[in-house]
């Protein structure tokens, strides 16, 4: 599990309410710090999304994503403890993944 994501996945009548919040700094390249120098670009490219084991989502994203990324999205057929996780690839190679399982609202 990955300290930078916080994840929640609750069962709510027929469906499952996923949120997921992302620590990442989501740099699109463009910005200038203090000094006048460009910031790199540093971005979540991907994220994928599995309820147990089977891919439920794909997101291919870019620059146009805010600073710490928040994430809701519902399912339809996840049962009390089924297990979703939820990984993100960015543009420098860096990933993180993070599973939970699914509780009552």
């Amino acid at each position: 599990m990955d300290k930078s994501m916080k994840m929640r996945a609750q069962l709510k009548g027929d469906f499952t309410e996923v949120k997921v919040l992302m620590s990442h700094p989501m740099e699109t390249g463009r910005r200038r710090n203090d000094a006048d120098e460009l910031v790199p670009a540093h971005f979540v490219q991907l994220l994928t999304a599995t309820l147990n084991g089977k891919p439920v989502l794909e997101a291919q994203w870019g620059t146009g994503i805010a600073k710490n990324p928040y994430l809701t999205f519902r399912l339809k057929g996840a049962k009390l403890g089924d297990v979703v996780e939820v990984t993100w690839h960015d543009n420098l190679g860096e990933t993180a993944t993070h599973s939970i399982a699914v509780t009552r609202a």
